[in-house]
């Protein structure tokens, strides 16, 4: 392999032979660009860049990419821990807030919300909580069932599967979930037809442009494929936006925030305390500069 330049991309590109066994082939931005290889390295091989947009992707082959989806098809999915779940309302509180001014809807009136994703719900009885009557889809079979076992409007399978009646919705959710697909743009299209006229849809996921990934890079655990489960394709502002207006969406509001330089196990206890407080004291120009690697982005149908 070539050495990178300073931002940690090479100029070299993959082997015919790998070419033909792994998962990803083409940009999910939907770029014609090569797939070029960079020198971030993981188990499964070097993460790879869309030539055109920056785009990165997994070199995973589809065998083991399918064993990692598995991680979270039990009966607690992706809910948040009883430390965790404060901040998970917090969050998803202010969300909802800027989701509903953003359809200038007022309070006390109903918005139809999707979660495409939805695990066990717990993003979906935050939006209860707000206001939202919301409904979802989970194709990982326990994950659902708990979910409907606690009461939620749940459609065990995909997207395309629960065959929703166009403009069914008025907004929707699809957080941590866009990294898991090959190919997105099915996806994004298929919200666009089951959300109504200037619908909204809220797309969360990790920011491979940001200051975390330039001091990290293969260190980050967002890269950890085996850690979060299905985690192969990973999104700048630039090439979200991109995949965004070729599927009738424009991106509206962009959010990022938070910086790390260290996971915790990876440095002593002073070093990583101190890099923590680096990372937090980076925050607010992180966010200003969209360098944070927690990426919201507020795309409206058009």
């Amino acid at each position: 392999m070539e050495q990178g330049d300073g931002d940690g991309f090479s100029q070299g590109t993959v082997s015919r032979v790998t070419e033909q066994t792994r998962f990803i082939l083409r940009c999910p931005a939907g770029c014609d660009g090569e797939l070029r290889e960079t020198n971030i390295r993981l188990p499964e091989g070097n993460l790879l860049r869309c030539s055109q947009c920056g785009h990165i992707v997994s070199q995973i082959h589809e065998s083991d990419y399918l064993m990692t989806l598995k991680k979270f098809d039990t009966s607690t999915g992706t809910s948040p821990d009883e430390f965790s779940q404060g901040r998970h309302d917090q969050r998803a509180g202010r969300m909802f807030r800027r989701l509903r001014t953003m359809l200038s809807a007022p309070a006390g009136q109903t918005i139809r919300l999707l979660d495409i994703g939805c695990s066990t719900g717990a993003l979906m009885m935050a939006a209860q909580r707000c206001g939202f009557e919301a409904e979802g889809v989970e194709p990982a079979t326990r994950a659902a069932q708990a979910a409907q076992a606690s009461g939620l409007k749940v459609f065990r399978g995909t997207l395309a599967e629960a065959s929703y009646p166009s403009s069914s919705f008025q907004a929707g959710t699809l957080i941590e979930v866009i990294e898991h697909l090959r190919d997105p743009g099915e996806v994004l299209r298929e919200i666009g037809r089951v959300l109504g006229p200037e619908g909204i849809l809220i797309v969360g996921t990790g920011n491979a442009e940001s200051w975390t990934v330039k001091a990290m890079r293969g260190r980050w655990d967002y890269f950890n494929v085996e850690k979060y489960g299905g985690h192969i394709s990973f999104f700048t502002p630039h090439s979200l936006g991109l995949l965004a207006g070729r599927c009738g969406f424009r991106l509206e509001r962009l959010e990022t925030r938070r910086v790390r330089f260290t996971e915790s196990f990876q440095a002593s206890r002073v070093v990583y305390r101190g890099l923590k407080v680096l990372g937090e004291v980076l925050n607010l120009p992180a966010s200003m500069m969209n360098r944070g690697h927690d990426m919201l982005a507020f795309l409206r149908k058009v």
